[in-house]
């Protein structure tokens, strides 16, 4: 015979079992993160080969570069008519001495480059450099730095 206290003792003991049971199942664990993450990305550039290629060939990286033979001035080599062109164009009042700044000289050779268009690199390097038979040759020294 069973006494009283064993009942209970089994009783609680298969409660706390079925509990136990019942907990596994449920795999009781901290809920899962769902988190979605966002990275930004480097912008693309497609004229960043390019540019480095003109600007080597024209100044050699030197931002302060002058031509005082065609009164070319900064890293692109932009010449007083040239200047002119772009600021009637874009409204720009640009000076012959803001040339020497990379970001603006870099504005105007990029505004002259997205009137041709990517990919075509060598046209774009050839009307940069002026035109006749003598751009090809420009455009070979471009070619040698892409």
């Amino acid at each position: 015979m069973e006494t009283k206290l064993n009942k209970i003792i089994n009783r609680s003991v298969k409660i706390v079992l079925v509990l136990l049971f019942f907990l596994i199942s449920l795999k009781v664990s901290a809920p899962e993160a769902k988190v979605l993450s966002v990275f930004a990305s480097d912008p693309v550039n497609p004229y960043e080969r390019l540019v480095n290629a003109i600007i080597r060939v024209e100044s050699k990286g030197d931002t302060l570069a002058y031509n005082p033979i065609e009164k070319a001035a900064g890293a692109f080599q932009i010449r007083p008519i040239r200047l002119r062109d772009f600021n009637n164009r874009t409204g720009n009042s640009y000076t012959h001495s803001d040339c020497f700044k990379l970001k603006v000289s870099k504005e105007i050779f990029l505004y002259y480059a997205n009137k041709i268009g990517y990919p075509n690199y060598e046209l774009i390097a050839r009307e940069w450099n002026g035109s006749g038979k003598t751009t090809i040759d420009y455009w070979n020294k471009v070619r040698l730095y892409l």
